[in-house]
């Protein structure tokens, strides 16, 4: 049986390594990269963040421009699979480990910046609560 991996996707080299560790460590899985458009509510008025029409549609199109350089990256590397890309919309976190749940993925290899200290407590960390939340098997590359 073929694995399914989630790599998911931002414009940061993390990510790239990422895509890059987990074509290397699994060649022959399925690889889907998720990118998520980051909708969330604002703090303290319990509304989510509206985008105009324009501004969502900016949001895709910079999500093709991910996936074309994910789809280089996995060339570059020789990965022979198709690559999977998906958007979401939402807090990316969250997004992340809803997604992996509902597409019964085998792993999830993901980026993170590394912060720690102040920096993870005032921003948080989406690995950090992947990690903690997914369920199944996270593999962090940083």
């Amino acid at each position: 049986m073929t694995q399914q991996i989630l790599v998911p996707m931002d414009e940061s080299p993390v990510a790239e390594k990422a895509l890059q560790y987990a074509i290397d460590t699994h060649p022959d899985a399925e690889i889907t990269v998720l990118y998520v458009i980051h909708l969330e509510p604002l703090p303290g008025k319990g509304s989510v963040i509206t985008f105009e029409e324009p501004m969502l549609e900016g949001a895709y199109g910079h999500a093709e421009q991910l996936f074309e350089q994910a789809g280089e990256i996995a060339s570059e590397a020789g990965y022979e699979g198709e690559l999977e890309t998906e958007t979401a919309e939402g807090k990316p976190s969250q997004e992340i480990i809803e997604y992996a749940e509902d597409h019964d993925f085998d792993a999830i290899v993901m980026g993170s910046h590394g912060r720690d200290g102040t920096a993870r407590i005032l921003l948080g960390s989406v690995a950090e609560t992947v990690v903690r939340r997914a369920p199944v098997p996270v593999t962090v590359v940083r």
